[in-house]
């Protein structure tokens, strides 16, 4: 599919908040999530996905509880996705995703961190379309013909299927993520999910070093440091 994806290194292009902002993202995304929809996770295919990952990070009981209760109630905040794109240290490709309660106030930070480190806002579209917006499931394994004859039998339209080094990644349109999941749960039954999300790949990476990577790092580390910054995806490689 001339995709080489076995190149992308997704776990090193998206930027997880730090750990003291782990409660609060998924709070924010878990009450989203029930609010647009239902606060019942086994009617809301998105509610629950979000409240697995919240597990995987050791995010506890009654905070995800909590957050779905202030969600069944009347009023509450009403949270907006907001994305900004734009050019960090060393010319590199940055997209940051936010929910937020009020615009002007995460304009504001966010554009701080990039006029802090020398970077620059662009206009929205100009970045992100340098990435490939994908779902990403992966799996310990090696069973990628398996993998494709389930793709097959559900109808799911994907992109890649890469099986590397013991592990097995699928690659498909954000829009077949929910089949693609279910269609993998019930071909392998008991399966555990490495990773399960939507993500922006990069279309080319960008190594960095010295005096520029380690304003790099600076400059994730403030965006990560923005109440309202959920996600920072990047095209830099570490490796």
């Amino acid at each position: 599919m001339g995709r080489i994806f076995e190149k992308r290194k997704y776990s090193i292009f998206k930027t997880a908040a730090q750990n003291s902002k782990v409660y609060s993202k998924y709070s924010k995304q878990l009450y989203v999530a029930a609010k647009n929809g239902v606060p019942d996770p086994h009617a809301n295919p998105v509610l629950r996905n979000i409240i697995e990952r919240a597990k995987r990070d050791n995010v506890p009981s009654h905070v995800i509880e909590k957050a779905i209760q202030k969600a069944a109630g009347a009023g509450g905040e009403n949270y907006q996705s907001a994305r900004y794109e734009g050019f960090g240290p060393g010319g590199s490709l940055v997209v940051v995703d936010c929910l937020t309660d009020n615009n002007t106030r995460t304009i504001s930070d966010v554009r701080s961190c990039f006029t802090k480190t020398g970077s620059k806002l662009s206009a929205s579209g100009s970045v992100v379309m340098l990435f490939d917006h994908l779902a990403v499931i992966s799996f310990t394994g090696n069973d990628e013909e398996k993998v494709m004859e389930a793709m097959f039998a559900a109808d799911v339209a994907i992109e890649e299927v890469e099986c590397k080094d013991g592990t097995v990644t699928v690659f498909a349109p954000p829009g077949e993520f929910y089949k693609a999941k279910t269609a993998l749960l019930e071909a392998f039954p008991g399966l555990e999910l490495d990773v399960q999300e939507i993500s922006f790949l990069p279309k080319e990476t960008k190594q960095l070093s010295g005096d520029e990577l380690a304003l790099f790092e600076k400059f994730l580390s403030m965006l990560n440091d923005c109440d309202d910054v959920q996600e920072v995806y990047h095209n830099v490689s570490r490796s």
